[in-house]
Parts: C-alpha cells; structure tokens; sequence
C-alpha cells in the first residue's frame, strides 16, 4: 500500500497515512453506488423530510476531519476481514437491486464504507470513526413499511393531544381518528404533521449537539431518546395552535402561516432537547457531588 508519513504534532515519530490506498477504496465505492446516491440525493431534494440529508455526509466528514489527531495517534493497522465486510455491502446491494429495495442499497454503502475503513485502517480505526459512521445513517429514508406504522400511531397521539388541549381553551371540537371538527374548520392530522418530520431531522441535530457540546458517549443516546417525546408534543402544539388561530380565520390553517408555523414549533423543539441537556448535566453533577 502507498502512503505518506506525516509527524504526529508535538512529536517526532513519522505516522504512516495510506492515503492512497483510502482514496481508491473511496473513489471506487462512489463509482459502484453512484447509480443509488444519485437517486438518494434526488429525494433530498424533492422529500421534505429528508431536507437535513444534505447536511449528513457534510457533518460526518468534518467530525471525521476533527478527530484526525486520535487517527494519527492510533496509526493504521489493516484489517483484511474488512474485505468480507465490503463483500457482503455488495451482495446486499445486488440482493437490493434485484428486488428494488432502496432502503437495503443505500445502507450497502454505508456497509462497504465501513469495511473500506477495516481494511485499511483496522478496528482502531473502524472504533474512532463509528460515530459518523453511524450519522450516515441518517442520511437514508426510513423504510416505507416502518414508517406507515410509526406516523399513524403519531398522528393519533398529536390529535388526542390537541383535542384535549383545545377543549380545555373552551374551543368545542370533535375528534373522529386524526379528524379534529371545529365550528369553521375541519382539521385534518397528515402525516406532515405527525411528529415524523421534525423526529428524523431533530434526531440528527441531537447527535450532533451531543457531540459538539458534550464529550460523555452516554449523553448522545440520552438526548437521541429524548428526541422522540419532544418531536411528538411539539407537533400537537402545532395541532392545537393552527386550530386556536382557524378559529379567528379558516385560512390561516394552511398556506403560509401553517408552513412558517412548523419551522417555528421546530426551533421550540430544538430549544427544548438544549433545556433538557443543560437539566440532564445539572442531575448528573448533583449526583456526582454527593457520591
């Protein structure tokens, strides 16, 4: 394999880099998938739930660039098992292929990519880079049959929520499934407004928060969980504040006030999952002071 020697800043002892060998692998994995990144990114652009993709690979390889001194320090140590990893990305990808799977060949990739990374750098390699590894995976839509049965059992939740909320306001409404009868306007729950959009993309954002402003692994699954219950009551606000506002004028229940209103409830998410960091930190040190 050809490398380049670089020294480890602060000392003087060279570090093998196999450049080389990584922007083969590299270049030859985007040569194989290009057919199936290049409809990934299409639905980027055309899905709204899938806007934040375009931020993923971006995201991955500046976290990747921030840990290049753990890398030069670790040294590579090639792993050719890594083979069989990026062998069997193929056949997942052939298999998908065959059968018209996107959601298995688009994850192929990320499994070749990783078996790129074993073979050349080894396991201590493959360890340091598993966190954007494991962002990529963010970049990939949900599997049409997962996400039929997460968005209604959402929609449900977001329109009992908002039935309750709005009746406690004294507004009368009739909820029938994820119906909401109002006086002047019939209220109709979509999946846009489930709680599913904002879960993909705040679940990235809480990853990569997690990463930026907290260094405990543990803190990343907390806030990723915490996601979940954020997204699906931030919508049913968003429920319960476009049926306050139709009551005052039906047309305010779409167009570009419903629209303005789910960037708004995002950032009030967003806002949250920080209140719950910095509450989740404040129990942790307590905990800490008296142990």
């Amino acid at each position: 394999m050809s490398s380049s020697v670089q020294s480890l800043p602060g000392t003087s002892a060279p570090v093998v880099i196999p450049w080389r060998p990584l922007a083969w692998f590299l270049g030859l994995l985007l040569l194989c998938y290009a057919p199936v990144l290049q409809r990934l990114v299409l639905q980027w652009y055309q899905d709204e739930d899938m806007g934040h993709g375009f931020f993923v690979p971006l995201v991955a390889a500046y976290i990747v660039w921030q840990s290049r001194r753990e890398l030069l320090a670790e040294g590579p140590s090639p792993n050719w098992w890594g083979l069989l990893v990026v062998a069997y990305g193929a056949f997942q990808l052939v298999i998908a292929t065959l059968g018209a799977e996107l959601f298995l060949a688009r994850t192929a990739f990320i499994i070749s990519l990783a078996g790129a990374i074993l073979t050349v750098g080894g396991t201590r390699y493959l360890r340091i880079l598993a966190f954007p590894l494991f962002l990529l995976c963010f970049m990939v839509p949900i599997p049409a049959i997962v996400y039929n049965r997460i968005t209604f059992p959402m929609q449900l939740f977001a329109s009992r929520v908002a039935d309750n909320a709005l009746t406690i306001l004294g507004i009368p409404v009739l909820r029938e499934g994820n119906i909401l009868e109002l006086a002047n306007q019939r209220l109709n729950v979509v999946e846009a407004c489930s709680g599913i959009r904002s879960l993909l993309s705040l679940s990235f954002l809480s990853l990569v928060y997690a990463w930026f402003f907290d260094k405990k692994v543990w803190m990343r699954a907390v806030l990723l969980v915490a996601t979940l219950p954020i997204a699906v009551i931030a919508n049913a606000g968003r429920v319960t504040l476009t049926g306050l506002v139709s009551e005052y004028d039906p047309e305010l229940a779409g167009g570009i006030f419903h629209l303005a209103s789910g960037w708004v409830i995002f950032m009030v998410a967003l806002v949250i999952l920080i209140l719950f960091h910095q509450l989740v930190n404040l129990i942790y040190r307590r905990l800490r002071a008296k142990s």
